[in-house]
């Protein structure tokens, strides 16, 4: 069995002296892990980083064995966000999410392809914030278990939705919202107009919204909490959100 696809690294971890298990986010195969021989060399040094995008080779004498991975760098991302704690901080992010949550060989190229896009809007301060909460958007949609803001679930209405069901995972209005404010939550506009990019306040807001549902339908193997990067990723937003909220000394 083998083939070869283009793929993003997710994880990798030291096996043995010298060798990684390396979990890719493949355009085909979906996540798919392998055993890079070597792969812990100094030669290799940074080829494995989360994030890189790789062409890869998979080969097993089964299909249900680990097999091995050849990997040539295409891209060196991380490298690229070095200068950016918070874009490397999301970078990290989004592999730890898609490493916990994605089941191992099945394919989900929209998630793939999305993932490529969030990379490219890394040159755009305004809008990558907007295209990760997108992502893990279509994550949950992609599991099944996706959102509906396109209307009211208890009046049916589509003006002035302003918070979500966490039950059912649906958009609520700011009038049938009142008895029941207090486990509601939040939705930012920006989600609901398309078009529109979020301000630091309303990212947090999104992935906060987003954090609830992953948790509950996604990180299995990490109840109650999300990736350790992830939850590093939102620290750093909301230190964001402190600074641009913060009064302006005056002049």
């Amino acid at each position: 069995m083998d083939w070869s696809d283009d793929g993003i690294v997710i994880s990798a971890r030291k096996h043995g002296e010298s060798s990684l298990i390396v979990n890719l986010l493949t355009r085909n195969y979906g996540r798919h892990s392998g055993l890079v021989r070597g792969g812990a060399n100094r030669r290799n040094r940074g080829l494995y980083e989360p994030g890189n995008q790789v062409r890869a080779h998979w080969r097993a004498r089964l299909e249900d064995h680990l097999g091995t991975y050849q990997c040539e760098l295409t891209k060196a991302v991380a490298a690229d966000l070095l200068e950016s704690r918070i874009k490397l901080s999301a970078l990290s992010s989004i592999c730890a999410v898609s490493d916990v949550a994605l089941p191992e060989r099945e394919p989900h190229q929209p998630l793939y392809d999305a993932f490529i896009i969030l990379i490219d809007s890394f040159a755009d301060d305004s809008l990558w914030p907007t295209i990760y909460v997108k992502w893990e958007l279509g994550l949950l949609q992609e599991l099944g278990f996706g959102l509906d803001f396109s209307s009211c679930a208890a009046t049916g209405h589509t003006e002035n939705l302003a918070f979500v069901s966490p039950k059912s995972g649906k958009a609520v209005s700011v009038n049938a919202a009142v008895p029941y404010k207090d486990v509601l939550l939040i939705l930012p506009t920006f989600l609901t107009q398309s078009g529109q990019t979020g301000t630091p306040e309303d990212i947090h807001q999104a992935l906060k919204l987003t954090g609830y549902f992953l948790n509950r339908h996604a990180f299995g193997t990490y109840p109650g909490h999300d990736p350790d990067a992830r939850t590093r990723f939102m620290e750093r937003l909301r230190k964001k959100v402190d600074l641009s909220s913060s009064p302006k000394p005056k002049s």
